[in-house]
């Protein structure tokens, strides 16, 4: 269990620039070993760059690539101990399945028998034995992510780079292929760097979530984390939908948290953790659609009750989406099992039920990007 804690990827201060453009903006994060950490974030951010720094594909401007204790920041791809399943898999279509996986292992002037052994062992591993005599062109493309991911684990390599290795599959398949590679991680306690512009793949598939925006860092934290207490408006409006919810605390009890809230919808009554947040202090809370509660306008009994108009109701089976307006706010709620929800029509008057444990952030303390 000791070896879960230690740290297998020090990456230090790292820099990127493409000619004046600043890439990659001073990133330092430790990875340990054994662990999944997936680098997310929009387009542009810089999440594949520094993948690439990592398997030595892309040089850094400045900063350190520590891999086990070991400086490999000027190392070549082929000298570092780390491999990469590229996008496109980058196989070998005039090679058979078991050659592919072979091709390193030939490389390195592996003994037949003992090469032999090892593709069989790794065609186990991704789950297909018996398909070694197989062309490229003639398997799945989830068959060929599991032979461009068996290739990159032939030579035991100490950091499994994967480089949104599930963006070419359909919707179905991805869900199969992400549960697959979870498994075979788990097994093999392998270090890996997933790189993905998918939100939902991340949180699925994650131990640590690194978030970044223009090459800037914005919070590295459990799957739980980055989605229940996002360190800034950024982050809460990237990971998942999210409402913003504006108020001034009017009162608060220092010992429970227990605190009213002003809004231009009316008060609201939520427990505010953060000992830096007081009274006359403006805030935005973070109420994600999954924790309001449609009711009529005039439930008695209820808490935080704020009074609006349906928008739009967009029923989607298990879950119907809808848009309340309340003022000039409209929020977002979503009703699950709306067979057993009370239905309410468009246009129709309801209340939304404002939860008392929400995620509070300071106002004028996020990081708009």
């Amino acid at each position: 269990m000791a070896d879960q804690v230690m740290p297998m990827l020090i990456l230090k201060d790292i820099h990127k620039s493409f000619g004046e453009v600043d890439v990659l903006k001073g990133i330092s994060v430790t990875i340990n070993k054994g662990e999944l950490i997936t680098f997310v974030g929009p387009s542009g951010c810089g999440k594949t760059t520094l993948l690439r720094i990592v398997g030595g594909f892309t040089k850094l401007t400045s900063g350190q690539v520590i891999l086990d204790g070991v400086d490999i920041s000027s190392l070549p791809p082929d000298q570092r101990p780390t491999k990469m399943v590229f996008q496109n898999y980058a196989l070998f279509p005039h090679m058979t399945v078991a050659q592919n996986i072979a091709f390193g292992l030939k490389i390195k002037k592996w003994p037949k028998d003992k090469m032999k052994n090892r593709v069989t062992e790794l065609l186990s591993l991704v789950h297909m034995e018996g398909l070694g005599d197989r062309t490229i062109d003639r398997i799945s493309g989830g068959q060929q992510q599991r032979v461009a991911l068996a290739r990159a684990l032939s030579l035991e390599p100490k950091v499994l780079l994967l480089d949104e290795p599930l963006s070419n599959l359909d919707a179905n398949l991805r869900v199969v292929m992400r549960e697959e590679i979870r498994k075979i991680q788990e097994r093999i306690q392998i270090t890996t760097v997933f790189v993905t512009h998918d939100q939902y793949e991340a949180m699925s598939i994650s131990d640590r979530i690194l978030v970044l925006n223009k090459g800037i860092i914005q919070q590295v934290g459990s799957p739980w984390d980055i989605y229940q207490h996002p360190a800034n408006e950024f982050i809460a409006g990237f990971v998942g939908y999210v409402n913003f919810f504006e108020g001034a605390v009017k009162s608060k009890n220092g010992v429970t948290g227990a605190a009213l809230v002003s809004t231009p919808q009316g008060d609201v009554e939520i427990t505010i953790e953060r000992p830096d947040v007081g009274v006359g202090d403006n805030i935005v809370m973070i109420i994600r659609p999954e924790s309001l509660k449609l009711v009529p306008p005039d439930q008695a009994g209820t808490g935080n009750l704020l009074g609006g108009t349906l928008e739009s109701y967009m029923y989607a089976g298990s879950l119907a989406k809808c848009t309340v307006s309340i003022g000039a706010k409209k929020l977002v709620v979503d009703q699950y099992n709306p067979a057993e929800a009370i239905r309410f029509e468009e246009h129709e008057k309801v209340g939304v039920v404002i939860p008392r444990k929400v995620h509070v952030l300071a106002k004028g303390t996020f990081i708009k990007l």
